[in-house]
């Protein structure tokens, strides 16, 4: 009895490892670090993937979390929404600029100094953190000049001296938000702001001299010995001690909707959706019941707008996209060249004024509107092509299309009788005098009475009777 006991546990133990490894051996050590990998530029759907994977790390109690940053920056309104769930996580966040040739500037330069801790991968650099979307996109701002020895001339009067209010106000907003980060985390907050004002960057030893990271490491195992045994400060003011050197490592990669989403709020992918919706409408309503082009159509058209609600637009450019389109569909109609034209400058402005932004990554391309404007206007072309002939050739339809039609003569009395043509029955009229089974030719309709008269007859050099 206890023999087939002790098999029993020993069956139930193996099971247990074959179905649930990693549970096992993260309950065997007790630590698990999660790794969030941020690639490529900030957006929505990178915001939405932070949040969840945070999310994720604190219902599982992780000891700490990677957030792996490699992003040339983003948009404004994404970048705030991961430093709030930064700053709001109960799990300590480790920024690490990772792999070496990796970089964190702009938006990725806040987000580091939100962190825990703050740490780059040799090879790797930081800063450049001037709002560019509202400001110069150029290195520094007006008022500084290299000197000989290559050094800047800092006039105390113009070196800080924006632009405009606008960008005065991004600015300033800029310097207090990466300088609140700075001092809540004891970094340097004066180079924060020298990386904003005047774009510097540093190398990442440079970062580390200068009080900008805590710590260089060349991959996320030597992280974790370095930084096990830390104080750090979380949300609500309890202090962790972190315990990572034996720690589990696990990556949590974006869900299918996270990656939907990076795909349809690039600006370009948003624009094409939302030509195609157009488009798709458009055949739809020009040849009824084809459901395919209506479907896919609605389809895009939604997802378009959806991006578009996702992305600062302007909607004074969408509206000029929309009066384009409504013009070239009118000029499709009622030809008038003006229309089109009209359309098609319409369409182009809009597209260039759609997006707010400047931010990397999120720049409608020239490219894309130049081949949707080239497309609608060989729309138009053709569509106007279409119309000549069809106004040059004989008439397919109405009382037009019934002159010279032949038609067989059924009976006939005082210039009166009924026809046989177009496989119908007619009332007819004429002033000559016709025997049923003669051929006639239709001249005119009157009130659904056909005039007709014989067919006239050619000569052997014009073919014949016709």
């Amino acid at each position: 009895m206890r023999t087939v006991q002790a098999a029993l546990v020993a069956a139930i133990a193996v099971v247990a490892l074959v179905v649930s490894p990693t549970s096992v051996s993260a309950e065997g050590s007790g630590k698990l670090v999660l790794t969030i990998a941020v690639d490529g530029a900030i957006g929505p759907a990178t915001a939405g993937y932070v949040k969840d994977a945070l999310a994720k790390a604190s219902e599982r109690h992780a000891e700490a979390v990677i957030l792996r940053l490699n992003t040339p920056g983003g948009l404004v309104t994404s970048m705030r929404e991961i430093i709030a769930d930064v700053l709001a996580s109960p799990v300590p966040i480790v920024g690490y600029v990772a792999p070496p040739g990796a970089h964190a500037a702009s938006a990725g330069t806040y987000i580091l100094y939100a962190t825990h801790i703050a740490a780059m991968a040799p090879g790797t650099n930081l800063g450049a953190a001037t709002p560019v979307q509202i400001g110069s996109p150029v290195p520094g701002l007006p008022g500084i000049a290299p000197d000989r020895n290559g050094k800047d001339k800092k006039d105390s009067a113009q070196q800080t001296e924006p632009k405009d209010a606008m960008t005065a106000k991004a600015t300033n907003d800029a310097v207090a938000s990466i300088r609140s980060l700075a001092e809540l985390r004891g970094r340097n907050a004066d180079w924060a702001e020298k990386a904003v004002r005047e774009a510097a960057s540093l190398s990442a030893s440079a970062a580390l001299q200068a009080n900008v990271i805590e710590l260089i490491a060349r991959n996320p195992a030597e992280l974790l010995r370095q930084i096990d045994g830390r104080a750090v400060e979380v949300a609500g003011g309890e202090t962790r001690h972190l315990a990572t050197k034996d720690a589990t490592i696990e990556t949590i990669d974006p869900g299918w909707i996270s990656r939907l989403l990076s795909v349809i709020t690039d600006p370009n992918v948003a624009f094409i959706l939302l030509l195609v919706g157009i488009y798709g409408l458009f055949f739809e309503f020009t040849t009824p019941g084809a459901v395919a082009p209506g479907v896919i159509g609605t389809i895009s058209l939604l997802l378009g707008l959806y991006a578009l609600n996702l992305l600062p637009i302007n909607y004074a450019g969408l509206a000029l996209m929309l009066l384009g389109i409504a013009l070239l569909i009118i000029e499709a109609f009622t030809p008038t060249v003006v229309l089109g034209f009209g359309g098609v400058i319409a369409f182009v402005l809009g597209a260039v004024m759609l997006f707010k932004v400047e931010a990397p990554g999120y720049r409608l391309s020239w490219t894309v509107v130049g081949i949707a404007a080239t497309m609608f206007i060989g729309l138009t072309l053709a569509v106007l092509g279409s119309l000549r002939r069809a106004r040059k050739g004989p008439a397919r339809v109405g009382a037009q299309a019934m002159y010279g039609l032949p038609a067989e003569v059924l009976d006939w009395s005082n210039g009166a009788g009924h026809v046989f043509t177009q496989g119908e029955r007619w009332q007819a009229q004429g002033a000559e005098a016709f025997t049923p089974g003669e051929t006639v030719e239709v001249t005119n309709i009157m009130d659904l009475t056909l005039v007709v008269r014989r067919r006239p007859v050619l000569s052997a050099s014009e073919g014949g009777v016709r």
